[in-house]
């Protein structure tokens, strides 16, 4: 039997495979940004996945990229949350959540009117979907350094308040041009100062946030996530290897679940090599992520390049992606019209494979 199917620890958690289930925002939370009885079912369909990553969740009011995100700072989130944790458990699967704040991808208009914070005063060049129609992004005004500790403990209460919904771990989104992630990047750190500059200082707030959630779960729950390459959200790097290297390195002594890497870009304008960069610095569990297949994901495994992939997708429109992947199986394709959409269409109506 392939490894991909094989039982696999990955930090603490004891998964049936390493077909992962990548984090897909699909927008199905109610306007107070509760997670619905659809993502229950949603979710619990996915479960024979060897690990589910919910998807991108707030980690504070007033920070909605989306308009229908889901959120993990109140109440009725938490229990939300906890009829989906209970829904995948009774199918004996696993799912940790991933935490984010959008940064200067928040709009005003998804947000009382709010201007978004970020690294630099530097706008996504893009239009965003709001209660108002599509609109341009705003320009972000400066994360002052003394409101960090701020951002940081939100990062940690999103923890606590993971752990209280019944998942069994978290991601920390560094990825796809959300706030951590433009304090990452050059293209749009343009800052000076601790937060500023050098790879150093430009990787610390991903780092202090990593810490205060290590102290919450301990390492072997956490995992996170980056993506040196993608453009998307306006994103770029000078030298997207020498920070997965930087990045790679610096979380190597947390002794992490895992790594979770991007690849690619999702608009093919950034290209390198950053997989071989990270798994020459990361001590650690390496998840590759972006269109592998079946026979590239068996040939990473197998030369010890990575411990899992993560599928994101092929998830959606085939419910039981493992099984058809082990039985070779031919696998529906999404309809991309209902990504986004607010009800079952497209989301929970996908039937699994009949044989």
């Amino acid at each position: 039997m392939s490894d991909l199917f094989s039982p696999f620890k990955l930090g603490a958690l004891e998964l049936n495979n390493r077909i992962l289930m990548a984090p897909l925002t699909r927008c199905r939370a109610d306007a107070d940004h509760v997670p619905t009885p659809i993502m229950a079912d949603y979710y619990a369909q996915r479960a024979s996945a060897g690990l589910l990553i919910a998807e991108a969740t707030m980690v504070a009011e007033g920070n909605s990229a989306f308009w229908r995100e889901p959120g993990i700072y109140s109440a009725a989130q938490i229990q939300g949350w906890k009829q989906v944790t209970d829904a995948v458990h009774a199918k004996g699967g696993k799912i940790v959540l991933q935490i984010w704040h959008g940064g200067r991808a928040c709009h005003p208009a998804l947000n009382n009117g709010n201007t978004p914070v970020s690294a630099a005063a530097v706008a996504i060049e893009d239009t965003v979907h709001t209660p108002e129609g599509k609109l341009p992004y705003t320009v972000p005004r400066v994360l002052a350094d003394e409101e960090i500790p701020t951002i940081i403990a939100q990062f940690r209460q999103a923890a606590i308040n993971a752990r209280e919904a019944g998942f069994d771990g978290v991601e920390v989104h560094g990825a796809n041009g959300y706030l951590l992630d433009q304090f990452l990047r050059d293209g749009v750190n343009t800052r000076s100062g601790r937060y500023g500059g050098s790879l150093e200082n430009r990787s610390r707030l991903l780092l202090e946030v990593v810490a205060a959630v290590v102290e919450v779960w301990g390492s072997d729950r956490v995992g996170v996530r980056i993506s040196p390459l993608n453009s998307y959200n306006s994103m770029v790097d000078s030298d997207p290897v020498a920070l997965t290297r930087h990045v790679a390195a610096a979380l190597t002594p947390f002794n992490l679940a895992y790594l979770h890497l991007m690849r690619a870009d999702f608009f093919g304008v950034q290209q390198g090599d950053v997989v071989t960069a990270a798994r020459e610095a990361y001590q650690g569990n390496l998840i590759g992520n972006m269109g592998y297949q079946k026979e590239e994901a068996e040939q990473a495994l197998a030369s010890g390049q990575l411990q899992a992939v993560a599928v994101g997708a092929a998830f959606i429109a085939n419910p039981d992606l493992v099984e058809r992947w082990q039985q070779n199986w031919p696998l529906s394709a999404p309809d991309q019209s209902t990504f986004y959409t607010q009800d079952a269409k497209g989301y929970s109506d996908y039937p699994a494979y009949q044989a």
